[in-house]
C-alpha cells in the first residue's frame, strides 16, 4: 500500500511521523512523496495556535481533494476536537495522542504485542528520510511526551497529558537505528524535553551523557528547553564537540508581571543569568527563543519591558507568536484580552527586534570556517549544485558544489551574509 504522511507543528510531531514511516515500511508498505500517489494518508495535527488548527484542517481537505479516500487524523487538534476532525472529508479514523504509538499496528491490524514492543526486529531497515517536503538529514528522536507545567496560554498539556520519559535504552536503540541508516545529526525532542528523567529520578544530563558515551553520533542537538530545568553546570556538557552549540530557551515575555500571569517558572533576572552562564561556557553559542505578543492584560509598559529585554539579550533568532486564545486554557478566561490589531502591531515590533539581533549574530561569523551539514540540493546550474545546510550553531548556509553533497558534512569558508543566509565556499580538503 502507498502511504502519504504529513505533519504540522513541532519537532515532536516530526519525530512521531518519522517513527510511523519506519513502522509502515517495516510492514512492507511504501511511503510516497505526495498525496496524489497515495492510497492512505496520515496527518499529525497541531493545536498550539488557531493558525495551526486552521492549517491542520486545510491539510486534511487538501489531501482529500488530491484523491485520497482514506485519511487517518491524529495529533493534538484531533485529540481536542475529534468530532470536528471526523467530520472532514474522507477522514476514516481519529487516533488520539494517547493511542498514537499504536497507530501503525491498529491501521494494519497487526498484533500489538508483537508489533508495538518489537516492531522492527524482524527486518532491519535502513533509515529513509521522509520523501517530499519532510525530507531531513537530521533524525528527530522522541525522548519524552506530555507536560506537568501549567502555563496559562498552553493547550498542549491538555492534548498531550502528564509528562513521561522514555527509557534510556529505548532512546539509544532509536538513535543507533537512525545512525545505521545514515543520519548525521540526532535531534532530541519532547513536549517538555528538560523534564526528561524526573519520573526516573534522573536529569536530562544523564541521558545526554549516555548518548555521547554509547553512540558515535557526529552531531547531537537539543530542541526547546524550558529555562527552569537547567543549571549552570549543565553547560559543561558542551566540552564534547559533538553537542551542537545551539540552545532554544523559550522566554515568552520580558516582563516579570506578564511572566507571572503566564505562570512561567522563571523571571527575567534568572533567565538573564542562565543565558550569561551558557555564553560563558559555550563559545559562540546560539541562543534562540519564543515570545508571545499581546498576552491578556499586557499593558503598554509591560510590552515595552518585553521589547527592551529582547533587544538587550541579543538573541541569535527566535519565533514571535501572536497570542491566540485556546479554549480550555486559563489565559482564554482572563480579563484584558488585547485587540487583534494591537497584538499584530506588537508582533511586528518584536519580530523586527529579533531579526536585528539575528542579523548581528550571523554577521559575526563572516570570515570564519565552520562545519555545515547539507540538507538540500537544488538543480545543477552554471556554478554547480547549490547546496543549503546548517552549521553547528544553526546558521543557514549556501554554497556551490561540483557534485551533490546531501547529508554530508563539509568545512565551509563563510564569505558573506545575504539576507537570512550565509554564503560560503566548500573547502577542497572537505572532500578528502
Amino acid at each position: 500500500m502507498k502511504i502519504f504522511l504529513d505533519t504540522i507543528g513541532c519537532r515532536l510531531n516530526q519525530a512521531e511521523i518519522e517513527s510511523m514511516a519506519r513502522g509502515f515500511r517495516a510492514a512492507g508498505h511504501e511511503i510516497v512523496a505526495s498525496a496524489e500517489l497515495a492510497e492512505l494518508a496520515v496527518v499529525n495535527t497541531c493545536a498550539v495556535t488557531n493558525d495551526a488548527v486552521s492549517v491542520s484542517r486545510g491539510k486534511i481537505r487538501q489531501i482529500s481533494r488530491a484523491g485520497v479516500n482514506e485519511i487517518i487524523a491524529t495529533g493534538c487538534w484531533t485529540t481536542l476536537q475529534p468530532k470536528e476532525a471526523a467530520a472532514l472529508p474522507n477522514v476514516l479514523q481519529i487516533v488520539p495522542n494517547s493511542q498514537k504509538d499504536q497507530l501503525v499496528a491498529q491501521t494494519l491490524k497487526l498484533p500489538p504485542a508483537s508489533f508495538i514492543l518489537h516492531p522492527f526486529d524482524a527486518e532491519p531497515l535502513n533509515r529513509v528520510p521522509l520523501p517530499g517536503l519532510h525530507r531531513r538529514t537530521r533524525a528527530f528522536i522522541k525522548v519524552q511526551d506530555g507536560c506537568n507545567n501549567q502555563c496559562t496560554f498552553c493547550i498542549t498539556t491538555v492534548a498531550r497529558g502528564a509528562a513521561r520519559s522514555r527509557a534510556v535504552a529505548d532512546v539509544i536503540q532509536d538513535i543507533r537505528f537512525a545512525l545505521d541508516g545514515g543520519a548525521k545529526e540526532i535531534v532530541l525532542t519532547g513536549v517538555h524535553l528538560g523534564s526528561w528523567g524526573y519520573d526516573f529520578d534522573l536529569h536530562l544530563t544523564d541521558l545526554i551523557q549516555a548518548i555521547l558515551r554509547q553512540t558515535d553520533t557526529p552531531r547531537l542537538r537539543l530542541s526547546s528547553l524550558e529555562p527552569w530545568d537547567l543549571h549552570a553546570d549543565f553547560f559543561s556538557l558542551w566540552t564534547d564537540a559533538r553537542l551542537m552549540p545551539h540552545l532554544h530557551l523559550p522566554l515568552q515575555a520580558g516582563s516579570d508581571s506578564t511572566l507571572k500571569r503566564m505562570r512561567r517558572n522563571t523571571d527575567t533576572s534568572s533567565f538573564r543569568e542562565l543565558v550569561a552562564a551558557a555564553r560563558a561556557m559555550i563559545p559562540g553559542v546560539a541562543i534562540t527563543t519564543d515570545i508571545i505578543a499581546g498576552f491578556p492584560g499586557e499593558t503598554e509598559d509591560e510590552f515595552a519591558q518585553t521589547l527592551e529585554f529582547v533587544r538587550a539579550m541579543n538573541f541569535a533568532g527566535g519565533h514571535v507568536f501572536t497570542y491566540s486564545p485556546r479554549p480550555g486554557t486559563g489565559a482564554a478566561k482572563m480579563k484584558g484580552q488585547i485587540q487583534p490589531e494591537v497584538r499584530k502591531k506588537r508582533n511586528h515590533s518584536l519580530h523586527d527586534a529579533l531579526d536585528e539581533s539575528a542579523k548581528s549574530y550571523r554577521e559575526k561569523f563572516v570570515g570564519q570556517t565552520m562545519s555545515v551539514l547539507w540538507e538540500s540540493t537544488s538543480e545543477m546550474g552554471e556554478r554547480g549544485w547549490l547546496m543549503e545546510g546548517l552549521t553547528e550553531n544553526y546558521l543557514r548556509v549556501q554554497a556551490y558544489s561540483a557534485s551533490p553533497r546531501w547529508n554530508e558534512i563539509d568545512r565551509v569558508a563563510l564569505a558573506a551574509c545575504v539576507e537570512e543566509k550565509l554564503q560560503g565556499t566548500i573547502l577542497m580538503e572537505a572532500f578528502a
